[in-house]
């Protein structure tokens, strides 16, 4: 080949190459700078929590590429159902289904249309259900059904309404709690997974319309087998300690205290020492006892008014809020109450919805000692129905008449019942909401069910993303055959070039 063509080819053959090169650079620059500005893609999941007084949906989003990460899933949205809990719908089952749709709609206004059908939607009824499931099973199951028949008529991934246990329920609190916390594993700045120390994980106290919970990781083997969970979540074994008391949420420990005042008068007066001087209301047989947490006594007179008087006694109070609970324990065992199995309590506890709500509403929730908690809620159950409604004229008449009888039980559940003492006192931070999450035990069901939670640690991923590297392999290939291209060109003139010379 003459000198002057093979230097025309080797220079088109290293412009071409330098070409492709920094076209190559610039459209990975591109590329990234473009990934980076386009917004992460987000996913959404509704997670209706049915509980025995009332229906609240929660909306969740959380990024698509870090499903399996932790602390990134955020509340988008709560709505609370009208009306009480399915559960009270059990001679109306179509009004259960009905009920829920004004929030749905709410949902679907929220979540993009193009994403609704992808979006995972749960139901998860707790111990109102558990409850009616007790008294008549069948009621239950259409009650289900017209909840599943309502939320079919959406847009969305249902995946199912069912009863959760009680050990389910305290479970899933706890690692919405932790997960919220990032106690489970924390990711640092670099990118790095950690696993903070056992110590930093929460125990979780939860205090509903008819059940309440404690659960937390204990320093000791758990002795009893039904009160343990074992989660494997990143990578980590935890057995935590778990118990639901059935009957001891809040508005069914209050109907079993008035039940037990009215069990021992023989008149049709009932004297309340936790309602407030003054106050008074009449009340049938048949709203008394219509729980199955409240056997009716024999006869029954269902017709009967009976007549409550309060009588602001804080001491009577105390004294009869105690008798709720079965505090023996038995030979050679720890116990909470009613003879139920309990470690010792450790570490630091979150206490949420009952439990919070309660003590707020005397302004307690602030991390003050015990003994200046006790004297607020004994100062208050002396007040008379006046000054209570003119010290709070914009609460309801009935969260007034049972703000001492509700302050009183859950301080006396914590002492009394979950063995909290004025040194571990301290130790129980009383919160709504966690990273701007309310905190129950919806989260981490939706959580478990979507499996976000892995049981192995996730692994870090270093590379360039999906979009460059298709860039990346399609210039190269391009870049591969213009070379070929150039070489057989080469070659040909070559031969030309020597035909030429003979």
């Amino acid at each position: 080949m003459p000198p002057r063509l093979l230097g025309a080819v080797g220079w088109s053959l290293g412009a071409v190459l330098a070409a492709l090169g920094a076209a190559a650079f610039l459209l990975l620059v591109l590329t990234a700078a473009k990934d980076a500005a386009l917004p992460a893609r987000n996913k959404y999941g509704l997670v209706f929590d049915a509980g025995s007084t009332h229906t609240a949906l929660y909306i969740y989003r959380w990024p698509a590429d870090k499903e399996n990460g932790t602390g990134i899933v955020s509340q988008v949205e709560a709505c609370t159902v009208s009306g009480p809990g399915i559960s009270s719908y059990a001679d109306n089952p179509a009004g259960a289904g009905a009920s829920l749709k004004p929030c749905l709609d709410k949902a679907m206004k929220v979540v993009p249309a193009e994403q609704q059908r992808e979006t995972p939607t749960y139901l998860g009824a707790t111990a109102g259900m558990r409850l009616l499931r007790e008294q008549n099973s069948s009621k239950a199951e259409q009650v289900f059904a017209e909840v599943a028949k309502a939320i079919g008529e959406y847009p969305v991934e249902f995946r199912g309404a069912r009863v959760l246990t009680g050990n389910e329920e305290g479970s899933f609190g706890w690692i919405t709690v932790n997960y919220l916390l990032e106690t489970l594993v924390k990711v640092s700045i670099t990118g790095k997974w950690t696993h903070p120390p056992t110590e930093d994980v929460v125990g979780a106290l939860d205090l509903g319309g008819a059940s309440t919970q404690i659960t937390f990781l204990p320093g000791t083997t758990i002795d009893d087998s039904s009160t343990r969970a074992l989660l494997r979540l990143y990578g980590t074994n935890y057995s935590i300690y778990t118990h639901s008391y059935l009957c001891y949420g809040q508005n069914q420990a209050l109907k079993r205290l008035m039940a037990s005042l009215h069990q021992v008068t023989t008149s049709s007066l009932i004297s309340h020492p936790c309602y407030p001087r003054g106050y008074q209301e009449n009340i049938t047989m048949a709203e008394l006892y219509n729980s199955p947490c409240v056997p009716a006594p024999s006869p029954p007179s269902p017709a009967q008014v009976l007549t409550v008087v309060g009588t602001g006694d804080p001491v009577l109070c105390s004294i009869s809020i105690q008798k709720l609970f079965n505090l023996s324990c038995g030979a050679n065992r720890t116990c909470g109450f009613n003879g139920v199995y309990q470690p010792p309590v450790r570490g630091q506890f979150f206490a949420f919805s009952g439990l919070y709500h309660n003590l707020h509403f005397l302004n307690l929730t602030g991390g003050q000692s015990l003994s200046l908690v006790n004297a607020t809620i004994w100062q208050f159950c002396t007040w008379e129905w006046e000054k209570v409604q003119n010290e709070f004229p914009t609460t309801n008449r009935t969260q007034l008449r049972d703000a001492c009888a509700a302050s009183s039980y859950a301080l006396t559940l914590l002492l009394r019942g979950y063995k909290f003492s004025e040194r571990t006192w301290l130790r129980v931070r009383f919160v709504p909401q966690v990273a701007n999450v309310d905190v129950g035990w919806t989260l981490g069901y939706m959580l478990n069910l979507t499996n976000m939670i892995p049981s192995e640690a996730p692994q870090r991923v270093i590379g360039l993303q999906r979009s460059n590297w298709i860039a990346a392999t399609v210039l190269l290939a391009i870049m591969l055959i213009l070379i070929f291209c150039l070489l057989t060109v080469t070659c040909c003139q070559k031969s030309s070039s020597g035909y030429e010379s003979l």
